[in-house]
């Protein structure tokens, strides 16, 4: 089975209202529904740009923001379950800032997936950097499920998480062959970090990796302020495909798509008869209870 992937290298920009952003979005999902994509991946946050929608007295410290956000929660998970449903694709909206539970003063980066029939599954980012922890008062949530659709088994780690080898181990592990990893650095320094754990986490596991970045400049946001970024999709490095690992890379910091073919088939084949067997070797080499000893040389 052949799936087309779309993954988004995000502009952010000031907006003058909610109807506005929706129209981005309704415009951004009709140009890759119309290259054929079926999966469409935005990026992790992308939905703070609507701070720039808040009236000033809501704006400029950090957990006021948090909280005036918090009304459009309802309004952005309907918005791309519609999306999904219009153009017969799943789509990874924007990951959100949203309050653990009513009244609660707990807040999680939680990502959805929607799917064409109207079903959604939430996505919690599990591993937060110190910007979410320290300054922003993000705090984990439980991660999510492998998600079976009709493209195939997909994960997904956010950003930080995709840096942590043994939690999209586990997803593939739960029968995962695409990862989407939905992502938003400030830095050079941060997206290449991502990046390779992206190449990485494909080779170790012989899977898909889909990374979509937001890119430019959002002065009014303190938490979005700068982004750099490069939309690309990865997979094994291998037989068949190609030898550094990138089937689909877009240009760092431009806007826009970045699509490639997903042959889902290719992974058993790789998996089975290629140099290498990293996805079953795994548990040959006993990763996991692994416990060097520590010896002193002299």
């Amino acid at each position: 089975m052949n799936v087309r992937v779309a993954a988004c290298a995000y502009p952010v920009e000031e907006l003058p209202d909610f109807p506005a952003f929706a129209t981005k979005q309704a415009e951004l999902v009709r140009a890759a529904t119309e290259r054929g994509a079926r999966l469409l991946v935005f990026p992790e946050y992308a939905s703070v740009e609507l701070t720039s929608t808040l009236p000033a007295a809501e704006r400029g410290e950090l957990r006021r923001e948090l909280r005036a956000l918090q009304p459009l929660s309802a309004a952005l998970t309907a918005l791309y379950a519609e999306l999904a449903r219009e153009h017969a694709v799943y789509i990874l909206a924007p990951s959100f800032p949203e309050r653990a539970e009513i009244g609660a003063e707990t807040f999680h980066n939680r990502a959805r997936l929607h799917a064409p029939r109207g079903g959604s599954d939430v996505i919690d980012k599990r591993q937060m950097t110190r910007f979410e922890r320290e300054d922003w008062g993000i705090s984990p949530g439980a991660g999510g499920p492998v998600i079976e659709t009709e493209l195939g088994v997909i994960g997904v780690a956010i950003c930080y998480d995709a840096e942590f080898p043994l939690i999209v181990r586990r997803q593939v592990a739960r029968g995962a062959s695409i990862i989407l990893v939905p992502s938003c650095t400030d830095t050079l320094a941060g997206y290449h970090r991502v990046a390779l754990s992206c190449r990485a986490r494909a080779l170790e596991n012989q899977c898909f990796v889909v990374q979509a970045p937001t890119v430019g400049d959002a002065p009014w946001s303190l938490a979005l302020d700068h982004n750099h970024g490069s939309a690309a999709v990865f997979g094994p490095v291998d037989y068949g495909f190609a030898s550094d690992g990138v089937i689909a890379q877009g240009t760092l910091d431009a806007p826009g798509w970045v699509y490639a073919d997903l042959d889902i088939e290719s992974l058993a084949r790789v998996r089975e008869g290629g140099q290498v067997t990293n996805h079953a070797d795994w548990d040959l080499a006993g990763h996991l209870d692994y416990e060097p000893d520590r010896v002193r040389l002299a």
